[in-house]
């Protein structure tokens, strides 16, 4: 989507304005999803229309930037009037207490405090791991849409809603952004509240939103979290202006290499596109070469995750293996051989490398790779990648996936935006001058 037409915000700008119903627009929001979602399948539980127009009442009560605006949450959070099931057989409708929590997750009730309307539950992964959802890609037909937050991308990238949340412990909120072809934000670690969530690694676990643009992105980003993150124009300025600091043109890192792996053809097309956008743009682009001690860093959010998740979900590996799937049983049973011994000399990799992360940004304003390895692979029987992610998921660095590239067969490349230690407002800022920069190439 082009981040100059009218969308999201025009939206919320009518909503605000009285030009446009909040009912309104809920009717047609459920009215999408009704003659759509059937086969796409990015929703597992939806609000009835007379919950949904009692909720309406509420907000408009509670005030809030977002107005009724429709938010779909990853089935991976506590919501108290809709079943939660976490992509398991395990709990949902058919559990003893029908799937209903008793209070909301953290970030459910930010957004409701924003006046935004949970429309529904989408789809994840199995305790948002690996074992793939039935949910289809709508940008990419016949390849997956990733995950773990397969249903928060597709219900975005298909227009069915304009905002939705997802998490990432690896790769889940970029990577399907990348394959889907939309907005993807994961902020710095801790900014957005995980009470309520699932857990699978209480370290790494990381809450993340999706939007159909970066500028929509930053405007619900701000709406949630409280944090001043919004961007004032479509895209972001050339430079980064401060009140001490002259204006100068966005510097922007490119990777010469990756010791997670080589960059496929179609990340190469994507980036090189970039690049032209960037240069013609005014931005400067400096080749560098990651830190040694990146590699480790990847090693570590392995030994991490894993030691974790075998303790998250104890009472699932040791109650019920035979409800979890073999790819998940199989994991979890071979992370019981991680030490702690092994995990605390991981965390302490973790530690030095954020410490380090604070002088090395110091050279650029953000990094650009690939959001993935590769488009989405053809198929639904795997999720992709997320050797591209993993790393910076473990730094707790701000990431934004930035859609507007394409691969070698003409679906969807995300480009992803790296900053510095708690420089949220700058990704954004890098992330929306690079969509813009793209679009106007277009």
């Amino acid at each position: 989507m082009n981040p100059d037409t009218p969308g999201t915000l025009d939206t919320a700008a009518q909503l605000e304005a009285g030009m446009l119903d909040a009912s309104v627009l809920l009717d047609q929001t459920l009215e999408r999803i009704a003659a759509e979602d059937a086969t796409l399948g990015a929703f597992v539980a939806l609000l009835d229309r007379p919950a949904a127009r009692a909720q309406l009442v509420q907000l408009r009560k509670n005030g809030g930037p977002l107005q009724g605006l429709p938010v779909a949450v990853k089935d991976i959070f506590d919501t108290v009037d809709l079943p939660t099931a976490y992509g398991s057989p395990l709990y949902g409708t058919g559990s003893p207490d029908g799937g209903r929590a008793r209070t909301d997750a953290g970030i459910v009730s930010a957004i409701r405090r924003a006046g935004g309307l949970i429309i529904g539950k989408s789809s994840t992964t199995e305790f948002a791991f690996l074992n793939p959802t039935a949910t289809l890609n709508p940008n990419a037909p016949g390849r997956t849409p990733g995950g773990s937050s397969a249903g928060s991308a597709a219900s975005v990238a298909a227009g069915l809603v304009p905002f939705a949340v997802g998490t990432q412990t690896g790769g889940s909120i970029i990577r399907p952004a990348s394959y889907c072809g939309v907005a993807g934000f994961k902020p710095s670690f801790g900014m957005l509240p995980t009470s309520g969530l699932k857990c699978f690694s209480w370290s790494l676990d990381t809450v993340g939103l999706f939007a159909p643009t970066v500028r929509d992105l930053a405007w619900f980003a701000q709406a949630v979290s409280g944090h001043a993150l919004a961007l004032a124009s479509s895209g972001a300025a050339l430079s980064d202006a401060g009140p001490s600091k002259a204006s100068r043109p966005w510097v922007i890192g490119v990777p010469d290499a990756y010791p997670w792996g080589e960059v496929s053809a179609s990340a190469q097309l994507a980036l090189q596109a970039a690049r032209q956008a960037l240069q013609a743009a005014g931005a400067t682009l400096k080749t560098i070469t990651l830190p040694v001690w990146m590699k480790d860093v990847f090693d570590a959010q392995d030994v991490i995750q894993g030691f974790e998740a075998w303790r998250s979900l104890s009472r699932e590996v040791d109650e019920h293996p035979e409800a979890l799937s073999g790819v998940l049983r199989d994991y979890l049973l071979a992370s019981r051989a991680i030490t702690p011994v092994a995990y605390e000399s991981a965390q302490r990799t973790a530690l030095a490398a954020r410490k380090a992360c604070e002088t090395w940004f110091g050279e650029f304003d953000a990094v650009m790779t690939p959001s993935a390895p590769d488009e989405a692979p053809l198929g639904y029987s795997s999720t992709g990648a997320s050797t591209f992610n993993r790393a910076w998921t473990l730094l707790g660095l701000p990431c934004v996936n930035v859609s507007g590239a394409v691969g070698m067969t003409g679906n969807p490349m995300g480009l992803q935006i790296i900053s510095g230690p708690h420089a949220d407002f700058k990704c954004l800022k890098v992330a929306g001058f690079l969509e813009s920069a793209l679009a106007s190439r277009q």
